[in-house]
């Protein structure tokens, strides 16, 4: 029997497109919402840009008010494949953090996909990167997407998570170190910039420069953050991530580093692939930071 469909209005801030009522095995039920949200950000050749993101929120309906969860996405290597995207969901481990309590909202950014526009990401050649830079463009796109959060009459306010995978794992790093409407924790899933898999695995361009960066936002981080990452990377191999977040630290951020077990050939895939080994020392943490889940 096919699950019903449930036609919202959805517009303080945002333009309602679609949504989907998914009704599960236990009762719950999961509305899936898309809106869209106004951003202003900066290029690197210094241009400003406004653009509505395309975002996805996955949302248990029977709970009346639940924390915030922004959920954001990576970074493909070729501008074609970004365009091709489509609308980020990550529907398997947004379910899961719905089932935690939150209410999911997953970005799809300036540049990508259902979204579109100019690469506001862009931190330059392998030689001369800028990340944060590239970096501050999704920093200000997660600051939207919780400002907008922050409206909704199911989210209780001022109790806000941020979680990314890869370039979306350093803009969650990133962001801890600003101030994000009501964010309280952050979680980095094998973040990272300027690698290749294919041509310099485990060899990012101008390391150097990533473990800078990581060490820049260890002197304003904000939040508790959790850094998790698989040995067998072939972005970033098993012993960068493990110094930048060693500069991290030694900078004054809060953060707690988990090694997750090798994954198939390439453990950067483990946040969509391996979801049985990130998701325990993630529920430790969320309980830690005062999240525990809801009883079923």
């Amino acid at each position: 029997m096919p699950s019903p469909v449930l036609i919202r209005t959805f517009l303080p801030l945002a333009m309602c497109l679609s949504s989907l009522l998914i009704v599960g095995p236990a009762r719950t039920a999961i509305i899936e919402e898309v809106v869209k949200v106004p951003v202003t950000v900066k290029t690197m050749s210094g241009d400003t840009v406004t653009h509505d993101i395309v975002v996805t929120v996955l949302r248990d309906d029977s709970r009346a008010k639940s924390p915030y969860l922004i959920l954001n996405h990576g970074r493909a290597g070729q501008e074609s494949e970004r365009r091709a995207m489509g609308r980020a969901v990550y529907r398997k481990q947004s379910e899961w953090f719905v089932a935690q309590g939150f209410t999911v909202f997953v970005p799809t950014r300036i540049g990508y996909g259902a979204t579109g526009g100019d690469d506001a990401e862009n931190t330059g050649s392998c030689t001369t990167k800028n990340y944060p830079l590239g970096t501050e463009a999704a920093v200000e796109q997660i600051k939207a997407v919780a400002r907008y959060a922050q409206t909704a009459t199911y989210i209780t306010p001022n109790r806000g998570v941020i979680v990314g995978q890869s370039v979306g794992g350093m803009a969650t790093i990133a962001a801890s170190a600003r101030s994000v409407p009501g964010a309280r924790a952050g979680i980095n899933v094998s973040g990272g910039a300027g690698g290749d898999p294919i041509r310099t695995p485990e060899t990012p361009c101008r390391a150097d420069l990533l473990a800078d960066t990581f060490a820049q936002y260890g002197r304003t981080s904000r939040i508790p953050t959790l850094w998790l990452y698989s040995p067998n990377d072939r972005y970033w191999g098993p012993d960068l991530p493990k110094a930048w977040f060693a500069r991290f630290k030694a900078n004054g951020g809060n953060g707690q580093f988990v090694a997750l077990p090798p994954f198939h050939d390439d453990g950067h895939r483990s946040f969509t692939g391996n979801i049985e080994a990130w998701t325990i020392p993630v529920a430790q943490f969320l309980k830690q930071n005062g999240f525990p889940a809801p009883s079923p």
